[in-house]
């Protein structure tokens, strides 16, 4: 199956990050230390921008936070790093945005969540307010519904609607009917205080995979809207890097999204990074980007007692991540470039053809030999103590004919 073309959406500027169809998909990431702590909240910004995260989310909820924005921005700027900043707004957001102006423009980009920007007559009235400082500010717009705080108002009403047809809807398509309408009923309402298409991004996050897929499926057809996704609250460790993984790919697959985000529960020892490795595993895997050369390796089976495919495997991707900052200066197309490390003679020549370069360690019983391919073609054969040395050396060398040595860019 081929992936979908993107849909057609607008380009939004998010500082100098260009989001939307013409543009590849943006990763996203966020804090979780409390704003207020600039050398918290600093260090782990730039822990997820090292880490690739294109645009980082920073919870802005009072007064204390608000004044740290401008302060850790600057830092991060002294520091040259650019990476766009985005507010995270809920409750207060208007409040908070007109206290405090250097926070106001300091920030990249707002999120607001409709679901909680206040009830009745407040509601509109808050959410206009916010709308009314972006336009001030020349900044762009986040509108994020979220179903765990969705905007319990509208779904009683549509929910009494439903209640009247003939043929009643179940609990989960009004909820999908809720999400959609507080969306786009939102976006159109900033469209009438003067927000621009391309000065919006849209999201509806779900914590269950089929229903996000849904929900997301259906806006898609319903706007033209740059959207954002992510699955919320998706776990930790296995099942959360599993769920996000399926869901933004079954979405992405179909041409849908132009920025992503993978919200892991933290864990002990874990950094915070591990959202935007996943994020960029993703987009490879998928083929919509590249970040650097991928390792097909082994799973082993009975037929490789030694473990020495697998320390091999870990070798090469430890010596990609080193020589990655260097290569991709010097080396363009680098990141592209498939490497297999397999472990016996069932599939390890075949996979190691099909790669850019690979290498078939020998399995239980075979020739203690390790055939070396490149381009399709055996090219030599290793041996002895020091095959990972000399096939990292093979590596260097086929990566300097193979790409085109230029200046280091700037």
């Amino acid at each position: 199956m081929q992936l979908i073309p993107r849909r057609e959406t607008p380009t939004v500027m998010i500082g100098s990050v260009a989001v939307g169809s013409q543009h590849p998909v943006v990763i996203q990431s966020m804090t979780d230390t409390p704003t207020a702590d600039v050398d918290k909240t600093l260090q782990q910004t730039i822990q997820l921008i090292d880490a690739g995260s294109e645009l980082v989310r920073w919870t802005v909820n009072d007064d204390d936070a608000a004044r740290a924005v401008p302060e850790i921005i600057k830092r991060l700027r002294d520091k040259g790093l650019q990476t766009p900043i985005i507010g995270d707004f809920h409750f207060n957001g208007h409040t908070l945005l007109r206290k405090h102006p250097n926070c106001a423009q300091a920030l990249a980009k707002y999120r607001i969540n409709p679901g909680n920007v206040g009830r009745g007559e407040k509601h509109d009235e808050n959410f206009s307010a916010i709308i009314k400082i972006a336009l001030e500010y020349n900044k762009p717009v986040r509108i994020g519904v979220n179903w765990g705080s969705l905007d319990q108002e509208l779904l009683t009403q549509l929910m009494d609607d439903n209640a009247n047809l003939p043929e009643p809807k179940d609990f989960r398509e009004v909820t999908y009917d809720a999400m959609i309408q507080s969306a786009l009923g939102s976006a159109q309402l900033a469209h009438e205080l003067g927000m621009s298409e391309d000065k919006m991004i849209i999201s509806v996050k779900m914590s269950i995979l089929q229903d996000m897929v849904n929900v997301y499926s259906r806006l898609a057809t319903a706007c033209s809207y740059a959207l954002h996704l992510g699955l919320t609250e998706a776990g930790g460790d296995v099942q959360g890097i599993s769920a996000s993984s399926a869901a933004l790919g079954i979405l992405l697959q179909q041409g849908i999204g132009d920025t992503i985000r993978v919200s892991l529960t933290p864990q002990p020892g874990v950094p915070r990074s591990r959202e935007v490795d996943v994020c960029k595993n993703l987009l490879q895997s998928l083929g919509l980007r590249y970040f650097k050369p991928s390792v097909t390796s082994c799973p082993g089976c009975g037929r490789t007692s030694s473990n020495d495919f697998q320390i091999l495997a870990q070798d090469i991707n430890d010596h990609i991540a080193r020589k990655m900052p260097l290569w991709k200066k010097q080396y363009p197309g680098v990141e592209k470039l498939k490497i297999a490390v397999m472990g016996c003679v069932v599939n390890g020549p075949g996979e190691s053809r099909h790669a850019d370069i690979g290498i078939s360690l020998p399995g239980t019983s075979e020739t203690p030999i390790a055939p070396v391919y490149a381009d399709g073609r055996e090219m030599t054969t290793l041996k002895g103590g020091r095959i990972k040395e000399e096939f990292i050396d093979i590596l260097e060398k086929y990566i300097q004919k193979r790409c085109v040595l230029t200046q280091p860019r700037e």
